[in-house]
């Protein structure tokens, strides 16, 4: 029997998506100046304010906070007063303190590679054949039709002048019993504007542009086996509520960590519980789930199941993590094994094939690099890898590892 399966997204003018690229932007700072800086971040976000808090230990680096802050509000576009938070006037706070000691002593060694875990915890990575990123679909989609939300926004104001920062999308997709995508069923798109002069035309001319230009262009934007899912029957919801004036910060008060699903998978697979942004790499919370997302990927590409998820676990202060479990859902496809026989033999094989040591993770990635703002909105995983200024950006969604992995499983 077919089911349904929804996800959603939220744009990087989401009260907790500004917090989220406040924090990371003020670690970026703290990595350009002193690359073994240790960062935890917190910002809280709402009307005319912002307050940035956190532990940092660094021997030499000085961020100034306030224009750091105001930097990213300004590029989010939050930069008029009739917003109810602007670039220009919303007070800054800084708390920021030293990190502290205790927790320092577990993690910096005298050799680098025996770094210890900046904290207890699981971690989580997955992977699918849904869609060409190896990522859960409805995630997918919600955040692709945010991106061409914002680019409009942002580069083409003409074609939707009344479009303000916030905005959300969701998307519910049919799955047959096999668990294959067959069609679009829904799409929820709320998206903060401008007042009008008429609330039913405000309504109707939204909704005609969402039909009749973000849509297609999300459409024509895709691959042809996930562009063939949108039919004519698909169900859209734009600004449910009627109305979305008032929004960001000044609607609804913003926290960093409080978009972890929006941030990874979109509800499929598992989530540890830790956030990302505003942690420097010594922080498994955020490197290890990188390496898992990385571990599951080259799998999946790999052959060996359609879907795949990767636990981590670790003990702060300790290198080596504390277990690895892999669950491929019935899908592994390995000669001899099926089941959990196949998810433990994938299990065992994973410690040989990467080094899921903190120091190992860090320094395959490149993590010591200022590269974290541009993960803080429309998703950490599911990204393009690129290479900016000498930097590798999103290298744990590489595949370079997938013929290692063939190799290792007689593929």
């Amino acid at each position: 029997m077919n089911y349904l399966f929804t996800s959603e997204s939220v744009s990087e003018g989401h009260p907790d998506k500004v917090a989220d690229q406040i924090s990371d932007a003020i670690l970026d700072e703290f990595l350009r100046q002193d690359p073994e800086a240790k960062v935890a971040c917190e910002t809280f976000c709402t009307a005319g304010l912002v307050i940035v808090g956190g532990e940092v230990r660094s021997e030499h680096a000085y961020v100034d906070i306030p224009a750091t802050a105001r930097e990213v509000i300004r590029r989010i576009g939050y930069t008029k007063a009739e917003y109810g938070f602007d670039a220009s006037s919303c007070g800054i706070i800084s708390t920021i303190h030293e990190q502290s000691p205790d927790i320092n002593r577990g993690v910096v060694r005298g050799d680098p590679m025996d770094q210890g875990a900046g904290d207890q915890g699981m971690m989580f990575g997955y992977a699918s054949i849904d869609g060409d990123e190896y990522m859960p679909l409805a995630l997918s989609l919600s955040h692709k039709l945010l991106r061409t939300l914002a680019d409009i926004r942002h580069n083409e104001p003409e074609l939707m002048p009344y479009l303000r920062p916030d905005s959300k999308a969701q998307f519910t997709v049919e799955f047959s019993a096999i668990h294959r995508p067959e069609r679009i069923h829904t799409i929820v798109l709320s998206t903060q504007h401008d007042e009008f002069d008429s609330d039913d035309r405000m309504h109707a001319r939204i909704e005609k542009d969402v039909r009749e230009i973000v849509i297609p262009r999300l459409i024509a934007s895709l691959p042809e086996r996930t562009a063939r899912l949108f039919d004519d029957r698909f169900i859209l919801h734009v600004n449910p509520t009627g109305k979305f004036v008032i929004g960001g910060p000044a609607g609804d008060t913003g926290l960093t960590g409080r978009k972890i699903i929006v941030d990874t998978y979109g509800g499929r697979g598992a989530h540890g519980g830790g956030a990302f942004s505003g942690k420097d790499p010594s922080k498994v919370d955020r490197s290890a789930a990188y390496a898992a997302r990385h571990i599951a990927k080259n799998l999946v590409a790999a052959g060996i199941a359609d879907e795949c998820l990767v636990q981590v676990a670790y003990a702060i202060g300790v290198a080596q993590p504390v277990s690895i479990f892999v669950n491929t859902y019935g899908t592994a496809r390995i000669s001899g094994y099926r089941g959990e026989d196949a998810d433990s033999l994938i299990a065992s094989r994973i410690p040989g094939m990467f080094d899921l040591r903190p120091a190992a993770i860090i320094s395959r990635f490149g993590l010591k690099n200022p590269i974290y703002e541009p993960c803080a909105a429309y998703g950490h995983m599911g990204r393009t890898p690129y290479v900016k200024d000498g930097m590798q950006f999103f290298g744990w969604e590489k595949l370079d590892a997938v013929e290692r992995i063939r190799s290792e499983f007689g593929l």
